[in-house]
């Protein structure tokens, strides 16, 4: 099998690739993100642009549908034995790379192993497992230590990292190491000599793909077929050309309009407003744990208390309160792990006799803090001139630093000091699935170095965590999370500023478009 597999790869271009559709009146349908895609690798970036990239090209073992229940995807299903101490997944037949040669479980045990280097729910997986194996050309084996029952929900979750699975010579690729051929099995070839960063992406309809058989499309889950021959990802300069190419059918689809532009949207015949994301963004301020003066808790303490859920909100996505919600914890509000316990940490109005009397114990003298503010992304632009402004009024001195998403992505991950191009503050959003639970919140951890970029040290929280994964049953996990809350609003790994439901927008004339993220298939045009 060996000889023959490394036959297939090499003749993939003269024999085995799949065709691509270049034929003169190709439908095309186009995107315009959030931001351009700085970071193609989807297991060497967080960011949920670079998810949406990858869920064209990659495929998944498993796939969360719109009420987040993971479905078996490229696995045909699985065996659960020993007492969940054994899981064997199957392969579904037929499933082939876009180079053309066959999806093999040794594909998947070498993706999931770097996969899980990065991954926050993967880093527990990877501890609990003995052994992860190919059993044979489609068989995966996990030897697990322990029980781990949310096997299925690791490896098909919404949020990132996500368990792609790619080629066994790119997933050898160290974890630390970008890989740069995008190579997948899913309904779209990403097409790398089209791409012009900053401006614009291209993906042709893959000829070989097989989708699942049966059910319903579903987010991630069910059959994934794709109706356009290209999707194309434009980046627009600003907000008013999107608005403008969408009624002009220019694109046929803007990811984040800017909630000015909904009402003038709504509007149109020829545009439809949909919310597709029903669990929300929430707001992220992080801070920096290795340079001071944030690596204080007291001061991330008061950067806490500074700022107003209502008032960022208010700027992110406008007045109209049924499209966001303050007084947002640690975990999705009316979820079964969210809490009310330590919400009173920020106070509306906020607290500033509170935040000047704890910078002041704190030692701070005005040392300028950078705050790396993404212009490219209006709710994120908007949020950080809200959260500039109501700091400067506590007492900081905020150098607020405006660039694009790749940028700050960028810097994001330098741990220099600032003057070396690092950071104090980043401003960010996650996505609302995200907090369901311990196992899914990239900022909740306290890993240190190992930690998503601030790289919060807080020994607890991490201890909490794996208590939480230990737990019986969903009530004694409520618990750890209260305490978790707790926790966390006493260290500040990050400040929340509040939960917001972004709109998208696109042409009338396009029908199935999925609940949950910006998906490709199952989308046409009437």
């Amino acid at each position: 099998m060996a000889t023959r597999r490394g036959f297939l790869a090499g003749m993939a271009s003269a024999l085995s690739m799949p065709s691509i559709v270049r034929a003169q009146g190709a439908s095309v349908l186009k995107f315009a993100p959030q931001s351009d895609v700085a970071i193609l690798d989807p297991i060497m970036s967080v960011s949920y642009v670079t998810r949406n990239h990858a869920m064209l090209i990659f495929d998944t073992l498993y796939g969360a549908d719109e009420h987040n229940r993971a479905q078996p995807q490229m696995v045909e299903g699985h065996l659960v034995e020993q007492g969940g101490l054994q899981w064997t997944l199957t392969l579904r037949e037929g499933l082939r790379f876009h180079d053309g040669s066959p999806v093999l479980a040794r594909d998947v045990v070498a993706s999931l192993k770097r996969w899980w280097k990065r991954d926050n729910v993967g880093q527990v997986l990877a501890a609990l497992t003995d052994e992860l194996s190919a059993v044979s050309d489609r068989a995966v084996r996990f030897r697990l230590k322990a029980p781990f029952p949310m096997l299925p929900d690791a490896l098909g979750k919404f949020g990132t990292n996500n368990a792609v699975i790619m080629p066994e010579r790119l997933a050898l690729t160290e974890a630390t190491v970008q890989v740069t051929e995008m190579v997948g099995s899913g309904p779209y070839r990403f097409v790398p000599g089209e791409r012009v960063p900053g401006s614009r992406l291209a993906y042709e309809k893959f000829a070989g793909y097989v989708p699942r058989q049966g059910g319903q499309t579903s987010a991630l889950a069910g059959p994934k077929i794709a109706h356009f021959d290209r999707v194309e990802w434009v980046v627009m300069p600003d907000v008013a050309t999107a608005a403008s190419a969408l009624q002009t059918g220019e694109i046929d689809w803007w990811e984040q309009p800017a909630s000015d532009y909904w009402d003038l949207l709504a509007s149109k015949d020829n545009v439809k407003l949909d919310l597709i994301d029903t669990f929300g963004s929430a707001g992220v301020i992080r801070f920096n744990f290795l340079q001071g003066p944030t690596s204080d808790v007291r001061v991330r303490r008061a950067a806490l208390a500074a700022i107003s859920q209502k008032d960022v909100m208010t700027a992110v996505i406008g007045e109209d309160p049924k499209y966001w919600r303050d007084k947002v914890g640690y975990f999705l509000p009316g979820t079964p792990m969210a809490s009310t316990i330590g919400l009173d940490a920020q106070k509306e109005p906020p607290d500033r006799d509170f935040v000047q009397r704890t910078l002041k114990e704190a030692g701070y003298k005005g040392e300028p803090l950078v705050y790396l503010v993404p212009g490219d992304i209006a709710t994120l632009k908007a949020q950080g001139e809200v959260v500039t402004d109501a700091l400067k009024r506590a007492g900081f001195n905020i150098d607020m630093q405006v660039m694009d998403w790749g940028t700050v992505l960028a810097r994001a991950n330098n741990r220099e000091a600032p003057d070396k191009g690092g950071w104090h503050i980043v401003g960010t959003f996650t996505a609302g699935v995200g907090l369901l639970n311990p196992s899914s919140n990239n900022f909740l951890r306290g890993s240190g170095t190992s930690a998503i970029f601030g790289w919060s040290d807080i020994p607890r929280l991490e201890e909490l965590r794996m208590d939480w994964f230990r737990a019986a049953d969903e009530k004694a996990q409520a618990a750890i999370c209260a305490e978790i809350q707790r926790v966390a609003f006493e260290a500040v790994p990050y400040a929340p500023t509040g939960l917001y439901y972004q709109q998208t927008a696109y042409r009338s004339n396009l029908t199935g478009v999925q609940k949950g993220l910006p998906l490709f298939y199952g989308v046409r045009r009437t």
